[in-house]
């Protein structure tokens, strides 16, 4: 951390070098001393990534900006509310902290948070913003998390811990073993500090493969921001051994869309022909499975036992989002190219041999418009195209 980067005139370059060619940048050189033009570039860089991901960072002056990397890797403000929004106490210990933007949401629901991060730069880059963000109630601590827990011999209301999801050779990985620190190798000693522990993880994660490597799972959330799967929080409870909940949130601009079941909980779909209307889940429901169970729910039906797409003749509140169905017609192109004389719709495939690509490519629409198209697979197992409208 180069202290001097906090000094006016530098932050005022690096405000109005925001939208500048990098790249031009790196070849004038530093125009200051005792910074170099890559630590300028590197807080330009990360800076940007922060405008949408982390607003009050953004707009925050004095913030000391660590590598895209670290931007990259962290939560956004977004996922870091809906987190808190689900716990609160007296004491939480964050023992992978990051850049901290979970351990700054969490602070709003507890009166004191301990931050743990093992990277002493990022250390204490996070306890300077949190000065700036004036949250008094965040304790830095620049250690192993674990190592600190063992040695403080203190007890939290709860423990949070967002294992590193590249292993040691930078390959992704998707087993909580293989992540660090290995939470199911670690577990009897986080259940000695608290009762209550909150994992984060990867969305590429398999939920049933997390919740056999854990114990005590309570509750399994999938978040998704703007129909877009960002991470998966499994709650645990030392010795929970009942039904565990897993609840779906899908967080867009001006609502949220959440959907629950039981984990496992083994519902009957109904099956029928294209009605009136075309309901398509959001992207938390599909990661979480809950395929039969929408349809158990809300009592409308699937097009396929393959197929995720669900059909009713009422326009009903749904997680996902909602046709009207104008045409069905079988998987004849001549047939449809008759049919719809429009240049462009928006493709979606599901439970068809075809990608959108090769659909494209076919059919010589471009994308976009008012149009949607829905190429699959009927209750009969005939290839199908639903032309739709959204309702």
């Amino acid at each position: 951390m180069n202290p001097a980067i906090l000094h006016t005139h530098i932050q005022d370059f690096i405000h109005q070098n925001l939208h500048s060619d990098l790249s031009k940048l790196l070849f004038k050189g530093s125009p200051f001393q005792g910074i170099t033009i890559q630590e300028l570039v590197e807080q330009i860089e990360s800076k940007r990534k922060s405008k949408n991901k982390l607003p009050t960072w953004y707009a925050s002056k004095q913030i000391y900006y660590p590598n895209k990397l670290n931007i990259e890797q962290t939560s956004s403000e977004v996922t870091a509310r809906y987190k808190a929004g689900l716990i609160s106490g007296k004491t939480l210990i964050d023992l992978t902290g990051g850049f901290g933007v979970d351990s700054y949401a969490f602070a709003k629901q507890f009166q004191k948070v301990i931050h743990c991060e093992l990277d002493t730069e990022l250390s204490a880059i996070v306890q300077h913003n949190f000065k700036v963000l004036k949250a008094a109630t965040i304790k830095c601590i620049a250690q192993d998390g674990i190592a600190y827990l063992q040695q403080a011999e203190q007890r939290y209301d709860w423990v949070y811990i967002d294992p590193s999801r590249r292993s040691s050779s930078k390959q992704r990985v998707f087993l909580l073993e293989d992540c660090l620190p290995d939470i199911p190798q670690n577990l009897d000693i986080l259940f000695r500090f608290s009762d209550q522990i909150m994992v984060k993880a990867s969305p590429l994660l398999d939920i049933s493969r997390a919740i056999d490597e854990l114990t005590s799972v309570k509750e399994v959330h999938v978040v998704a921001v703007q129909n877009e799967v960002k991470e998966l929080l499994f709650i645990l409870k030392k010795r929970y051994s009942g039904n565990i909940a897993i609840k779906t949130v899908n967080i867009l601009k001006d609502t949220e869309q959440r959907f629950e079941a039981t984990f496992k909980h083994e519902s009957k779909a109904r099956f029928s022909l294209p009605k009136t209307y075309l309901y398509e889940p959001n992207a938390a429901i599909l990661k979480a499975g809950l395929f039969n169970e929408v349809s158990h729910q809300l009592k409308i039906y699937k097009l396929h036992i393959n197929s995720h797409l669900y059909t009713f003749n009422d326009c009903i509140d749904f997680p996902g989002r909602r046709f009207n169905i104008l045409y069905v017609l079988p998987y004849k192109l001549k047939q449809f190219k008759k049919k719809l004389r429009e240049p462009k719709a928006n493709i979606t495939v599901r439970n068809f041999p075809e990608t959108v690509a090769q659909i494209r490519k076919k059919t010589n629409l471009k994308e976009g418009g008012d149009t949607y198209l829905f190429f699959t697979t009927d209750m009969n197992g005939e290839r199908i195209i639903l032309i739709c409208e959204k309702c």
